[in-house]
């Protein structure tokens, strides 16, 4: 899971820096992501995983961080099954 969504942030070019250089902790707008970015980012995941984001999980603080991305799509996934 972790691996398909830095793979996921990274293809997108949404960073001026290079996925591989920031944790899972690191602030992905300080790291230069835009809110349209994280739209973006948002609907690429939906699509590769096929779940769909609760409003619950619309905020800044679900992606504004690898981790933060990953915990939520762990989440939404696990509720597919």
């Amino acid at each position: 899971m972790r691996d398909r969504v830095r793979a996921i942030v990274g293809s997108m070019n949404l960073l001026p820096v290079p996925v591989d250089g920031l944790s899972d902790q690191d602030n992905l707008f300080d790291a230069g992501m835009t809110s349209f970015g994280s739209v973006q980012l948002m609907m690429a995941i939906e699509e590769e995983f096929d779940i769909e984001f609760p409003n619950s999980l619309l905020t800044r603080k679900t992606f504004a961080t690898l981790g933060g991305l990953i915990s939520a799509v762990d989440q939404l996934v696990g509720q597919k099954v």
